[in-house]
């Protein structure tokens, strides 16, 4: 335990002495504005500080169960110990934050630790990689720098445990690596979040919600709302509701906006751009190829069989379809793989009830989007193809932590049922006791 404290207090440390240092690596790799690299990288990652070291007694603490009668007499317990060395490698979108979360969790189950950050966010990996040694216990948390080969190559080692955040096709490599040792993986991939809009809704909440949501660091957020159900008899409003929130939130030309970021790299750019053509522009669509800049942009009168429909977006693109009722949204997102988020905007309870029940998703929020990440208590993870395992708060400590089940039995007494010769009388006591 002395151990695991002094590394997230020397985490908190490095968080406060090199803040400036990580808001400046975010601008420079994508130009996230600072406060949503504040709110999103600080403010979240010492949330998970402070939480882990408040509760790691209770989380190590060996935790007392019941015993059958047939053990009798003895005492059952479950004791969480370290998996090992585990390899975490992070993504480029938060390529601070979704590195250094689930790294918490690791260091409060008494792990060590292989970090593997982006190589597309070049800024953010170098300060990573100068920041860990400098504060941390560097005989057992290190860093490996590089791109798919030397991602390739430390994928062929053995390791306790992987956890994986990116795309869906790069999980399945991750796993196809993992089964050749048999090492458990966790895995935070994505998918197309849906976000049903009821007609019985708050359109001016819902408005402002989806907005900042779907365009908070240029919509390069893997719980962003992909796209929008709305009912067809208030389509029109909504849409006209965003695209003012769009206009107070980053006015008339979000390209002079110091509140808007830019994609990550020109290949990105270039597959979000040839997305735009998939549907009708009501707001925005330009875009400036040498600023890596997309413009906040919504799209009507798109096809669900379009490749912005059938493709995760992961940027600022966001289409909105119109359907007859609730029970139409509801199976169009059934037909689809499971999302790793899902949004229900209405001011029903039994309509809320209503999509909650019927669909499958990671995690939810109803009448907000994205919120729900930055709540400590709520584990965070996908299902299907948008993940498995979760984290944050408990669930990161118990996502590397193996749950050792201990039988203490008694030595004052040798009950002779268990022992052979067996006769009717023994199965006769076994059957009342079993």
């Amino acid at each position: 335990m002395e151990w695991r404290r002094a590394q997230l207090q020397r985490m908190r440390t490095m968080m406060a002495e090199r803040e400036n240092d990580i808001l400046d690596a975010l601008a420079k790799d994508m130009r996230m504005p600072k406060y949503e690299a504040f709110i999103s990288v600080m403010a979240l990652i010492n949330a998970e500080i402070d939480h882990a070291e408040k509760h790691l007694s209770e989380w190590m603490r060996p935790k007392r169960v019941s015993t059958s009668l047939a053990n009798m007499p003895a005492s059952s317990r479950i004791l969480a110990e370290p998996l090992g060395v585990v390899l975490i490698i992070g993504p480029w979108n938060y390529p601070v934050q979704l590195m250094l979360s689930p790294l918490v969790g690791a260091i409060a189950a008494g792990n060590c630790a292989l970090l593997k950050p982006s190589e597309h966010a070049p800024a953010s990996e170098a300060l990573i990689a100068s920041m860990i040694p400098q504060y941390l216990d560097s005989e057992a948390i290190k860093v490996v720098l590089g791109g798919v080969p030397e991602t390739t190559a430390v994928l062929n080692e053995r390791f306790d445990h992987i956890f994986f955040t990116g795309s869906v096709n790069v999980g399945r490599i991750v796993m196809q690596a993992a089964a050749k040792h048999l090492t458990p993986v966790t895995l935070e991939l994505g998918g197309k979040s849906p976000c049903i809009v009821a007609k019985n809704a708050n359109l001016d909440a819902a408005a402002k919600r989806i907005v900042w949501g779907k365009f908070y660091n240029a919509g390069q957020t893997c719980i962003a709302p992909d796209y929008i159900l709305v009912d067809a008899s208030v389509e029109a409003e909504l849409v006209a509701k965003m695209k003012a929130a769009l206009s107070t939130f980053l006015g008339p030309d979000p390209k002079q906006s110091s509140d808007y970021g830019r994609i990550i790299h020109a290949g990105h750019h270039a597959r979000l751009v040839s997305f735009i053509k998939d549907g009708e522009v009501v707001v925005g669509g330009d875009s400036d190829e040498n600023e890596l800049y997309i413009a906040p942009t919504i799209l009507r009168n798109v096809s669900p069989d379009s490749r912005i429909m059938t493709e995760e977006i992961f940027g600022p693109i966001l289409p909105v379809l119109p359907v007859k009722d609730l029970e139409a949204a509801i199976e169009f997102v059934n037909e689809r793989e499971k999302p790793l988020a899902l949004y229900v905007f209405s001011n029903d309870s039994d309509t809320q009830d209503e999509v909650l029940l019927r669909t499958s998703s990671g995690g939810a929020c109803v009448n907000d989007v994205v919120a729900h990440i930055g709540c400590g208590s709520l584990p965070f993870g996908g299902v299907g193809e948008s993940g498995m395992g979760a984290y944050h708060g408990r669930a990161s400590f118990d996502a590397f932590s193996h749950h050792k089940s201990i039988l203490d039995k008694a030595l004052f007494i040798e009950p002779p049922l268990r022992y052979a010769p067996y006769d009717n009388s023994k199965l006769k006591w076994a059957r009342r006791l079993i």
